[in-house]
């Protein structure tokens, strides 16, 4: 008798839908039959402008070491990080992207008998990490493809520990103001760690843009964490960090993979975290291809969620369809059924000639 060994998993493991990341070039290339110099990639949010001088520069000067492992405490990104926004080095936990800190507050905080609260529509990683460990997903709807923060507070129960808020969510791009917020804080109990997950930050509006790290003083039961993939650039390098009370990083630490960042992505992202010239064009870039997709989109009479970030979700109706033809323009986009929006696309902001590539294969792509 042949044993499924599929059963021998944790039933909370098998129910669990595996990630589905955005289409890379060469597959669709591969697939469709298309040359891959000719197919634009605006699907996984991604950096249309590459990296920084002052990046490239630090990852070949890392190159010699390559063959040694990397500094498993991280100490000079820590140092930077710890000088730039002003908090002990002990408060610092780095990860391999900031997915990967997320799983560490998983790992760290959730289990069988317990819970986490997440809005409708929020970042997959969210849910994808709490039924890893077995906990009970609190799913609240969302207001306006937005985080409900006043019904996320009451949806908290006895068994929540963890509390996921993402701004800029990902993928309907919506904010909530610092007013909100803070006032979000004050009405979790203390017990309860609030996840402030804060991968778009650079690509906010700086009057709209909130300070939490200021708040962790005041709310030790909050983890704010941040990535080096979309602003700075290194989105293959996978470096992301958390900002937290010390007795809340300590056990995250206690997780975390040892070598969990490797040497050049230490050795980057250190260098980017200072070339703040960079991260201005990188916002002037996205701020102007947000107005150009979304003045194409109303030209197109298309309605779309306002976003914070660097991507647009735009209602184009029979979306899985639309996505297959825009595959077979070369042009691959991200689809979001998945997220509960089966008739919107999520497109990244490239470079104005991307961007007026994608507008125009849409055009044609709904006509067809």
């Amino acid at each position: 008798m042949l044993i499924d060994l599929c059963e021998l998993s944790p039933s909370y493991v098998r129910t669990i839908a595996p990630y589905q990341p955005g289409k890379p070039i060469s597959e669709v290339a591969r697939e469709l039959g298309l040359k891959e110099e000719h197919i634009i990639k605006l699907a996984s949010n991604e950096n249309p402008l590459g990296i920084g001088p002052r990046t490239r520069a630090a990852i070949d000067a890392a190159l010699g070491e390559i063959s040694r492992y990397p500094d498993g405490s991280g100490f000079e990104l820590k140092q930077a990080l710890s000088g730039r926004y002003g908090v002990d080095q002990a408060s610092i936990v780095l990860g391999n992207g900031s997915n990967d800190v997320l799983e560490l507050v998983a790992a760290a905080f959730l289990g069988p008998g317990r819970a986490a609260v997440i809005s409708q529509h929020a970042f997959a990683v969210y849910p994808l990490a709490t039924q890893a460990r077995g906990a009970r997903l609190i799913m609240v709807p969302a207001k306006s493809y937005g985080h409900d923060l006043e019904a996320m507070a009451r949806a908290v129960d006895d068994e929540t520990y963890v509390v996921w808020v993402a701004n800029p969510n990902n993928p309907t791009g919506t904010l909530a103001r610092p007013d909100e917020l803070e006032a979000f804080l004050r009405k979790v109990p203390e017990r309860v760690l609030v996840v402030l997950d804060e991968a778009y930050n650079e690509y906010i509006h700086a009057d709209l843009r909130a300070d939490p790290v200021k708040w962790l003083k005041r709310h030790p039961n909050l983890v704010v964490t941040r990535t080096f993939s979309k602003a700075y650039g290194l989105a293959g390098l996978r470096v992301g960090y958390a900002l937290a009370h010390p007795s809340v990083a300590d056990v995250m630490n206690r997780v975390r993979q040892p070598f969990n960042v490797n040497s050049l992505g230490l050795a980057a992202a250190t260098a980017a975290l200072d070339d703040m010239e960079f991260v201005a064009r990188s916002y002037a870039v996205n701020l102007s291809g947000m107005r150009q997709l979304e003045e194409g989109a109303r030209a197109l009479g298309l309605a779309y969620i306002p976003s914070h970030g660097n991507f647009l979700a735009i209602h184009v109706g029979k979306a899985p369809e639309i996505f297959k033809r825009l595959l077979r323009r070369g042009v691959i986009v991200r689809p979001v059924s998945g997220y509960g929006l089966p008739e919107h696309l999520r497109v990244t902001i490239g470079t104005a000639e991307e961007n007026d590539r994608f507008l125009a294969a849409l055009a044609a792509s709904i006509k067809d």
